[in-house]
């Protein structure tokens, strides 16, 4: 790796850490700047998971202040983050990922849908104030699961997923919505890490290079979305997931 690589490697993991911790979806600045200084795909997809995670650590940090009091519900969906974390890893180890990136796309711009229009879904399924403890906690471990599903397969944008599932089950402000899509996002971190480190093709150098940027680039973002006024925040996020959306179609459809 030259010089000129790594630099580009540094900036692209700085800009990820920011885009994550504001709207997720930072990997697809990282996994295509592997793909331009030669990394093959499929290691460069293990590799970008593995240098992303440090930053989801430090946007935690960064939005602590809106965890608080959040405790109770931590504690309930972590074991279910993990469980579909570990689900997305082995499908990703384990079957032919042709199928995937054609599904992947839809699954961004419906999450970003379902942001942009929570409203009129809410009114549709009830609000979470309306709904029975018992189906909203069902409704919760089921998109955390979902979600972190999906992020231990293919991370791209997996905090516009979260921020969607969560923001329509919790009767909560965006900005401890995006707290709690930090947290989770770096407990499916954590699995990916352990998971790819031990059975992945990882390129370490890449990741040695992207990883610290992500944690300055995490941090400083959740500063940012944590200032946000909810409005702007959605916005923001819808139109990052519109053109993550796009792009991944785009990707499959003419790039595959």
């Amino acid at each position: 790796m030259g010089l000129m690589e790594a630099a580009l490697l540094l900036v692209a993991g700085l800009a990820a850490g920011i885009v994550n911790a504001i709207a997720g979806g930072g990997s697809l600045i990282t996994f295509p700047s592997m793909l331009a200084i030669g990394i093959p795909p499929v290691s460069a997809n293990v590799s970008n998971a593995l240098s992303v995670a440090p930053g989801y650590a430090s946007s935690v940090v960064g939005s602590r202040a809106d965890l608080r009091g959040q405790g109770r519900r931590v504690l309930r969906v972590v074991p279910t983050a993990l469980a579909g974390a570990a689900c997305g890893c082995v499908l990703l180890l384990s079957t032919p990922r042709d199928l995937f990136d054609y599904v992947v796309p839809f699954l961004v711009l419906g999450a970003t849908m379902t942001l942009a229009f929570q409203a009129r879904l809410r009114a549709l399924v009830g609000h979470p104030r309306e709904v029975p403890p018992r189906r909203g906690v069902v409704m919760l471990h089921v998109a955390v699961f979902l979600c972190a599903l999906y992020g231990g397969y293919f991370n791209a944008a997996l905090g516009v997923l979260l921020v969607a599932g969560l923001a329509l089950v919790l009767d909560e402000t965006l900005a401890r919505v995006s707290a709690l899509k930090n947290l989770l996002s770096a407990v499916v971190g954590v699995v990916t890490v352990l998971v790819y480190s031990i059975f992945g093709p990882v390129d370490w150098l890449a990741v040695a290079v992207v990883a610290p940027a992500t944690v300055i680039g995490g941090y400083l973002g959740a500063r940012v979305a944590r200032r946000l006024p909810a409005t702007v925040l959605r916005v923001v996020i819808v139109t990052f997931g519109t053109a993550v959306g796009l792009w991944l179609l785009i990707r499959a459809l003419f790039l595959g």
